[in-house]
């Protein structure tokens, strides 16, 4: 049975896995922290270039988020020892960032997680270095559409197994694989928390959602199969079949009549090409 639990915006949060219910306070925090998180992936877009290291644009990202009061969320999480995860072409999710350098072509995920006064603020975009594929800029379209559909839904009384069977299905209509092993999840004053926000499943299943849950929609749909594997570092995840891979990500509040996309980018800078 889902538990709900209403809280403010500064005493302890456990994650116990009941699902937070936010008031003014959270919604504010969280604004600041996802446009903070937006600007970032903004700046970043005309970095990306053939010839660029992913260390590079990690060093971006730390200094940004350091600069603006926050410190990056994954900077020692769980061990983790950067301030982003940058993922590149068959690359899933939790690319660790390297001296490895971009090449023409390539496709990439860029996601970042500021925590800034206490409040986490989590999205990822796309990215391609130099001229991309068309079958890699439709599978980049098809993804970004995936995510917006999800976040379009998303209003008290519907569930969220809503959400993951109308992703899966337009996924699934363009014959792409939905990654099943990583999901979307709550979010506030807790990095990651209840519920888990899958991105394929049932309508009419899962926990109903109600005004002032956080929580992240964040689709990983595959050119190929959706089969993925971990790779012996521990974070890195890439698909079975070797098959280009993509993903977008938003932070949302759930409001009284709809939602709010606390994630979204200041300059209209939503999916590639970034002009």
């Amino acid at each position: 049975m889902t538990e709900y639990q209403h809280v403010d915006g500064t005493e302890t949060v456990l994650r116990d896995g009941t699902i937070k219910l936010h008031g003014p306070e959270g919604f504010e925090g969280m604004r600041k922290a996802g446009r903070l998180a937006a600007e970032i992936l903004d700046a970043l877009a005309p970095m990306v270039q053939p010839g660029v290291a992913t260390a590079e644009l990690d060093r971006v990202v730390r200094e940004m988020t350091l600069d603006a009061g926050a410190v990056p969320a994954t900077l020692g999480y769980r061990g983790y020892t950067h301030s982003c995860c940058i993922s590149i072409n068959h690359v899933v999710c939790h690319g660790i960032p390297s001296s490895k350098v971009l090449k023409e072509g390539d496709i990439l995920n860029i996601d970042v997680t500021p925590l800034l006064d206490g409040w986490h603020g989590d999205t990822s975009r796309m990215y391609v270095a130099g001229e991309a594929s068309i079958k890699a800029r439709r599978l980049i379209d098809v993804t970004y559409e995936c995510m917006m559909i999800g976040v379009d839904m998303a209003k008290p009384g519907i569930r969220l197994g809503d959400i993951s069977a109308a992703i899966q299905k337009h996924a699934e209509s363009h014959r792409y694989g939905v990654v099943r092993e990583f999901c979307g999840h709550g979010l506030g004053r807790l990095f990651h928390d209840s519920p888990e926000v899958v991105h394929a499943g049932k309508a009419g299943t899962g926990p109903e959602l109600k005004s002032g849950m956080f929580f992240t929609i964040e689709p990983m749909i595959n050119l190929g199969k959706p089969a993925v594997k971990l790779l012996n570092d521990g974070w890195t995840a890439v698909t079975r079949d070797k098959s280009l891979t993509a993903q977008f990500e938003h932070s949302i509040g759930i409001t009284e009549t709809g939602h709010e996309i606390f994630t979204e980018s200041p300059k209209g800078m939503h999916k590639p090409p970034y002009e």
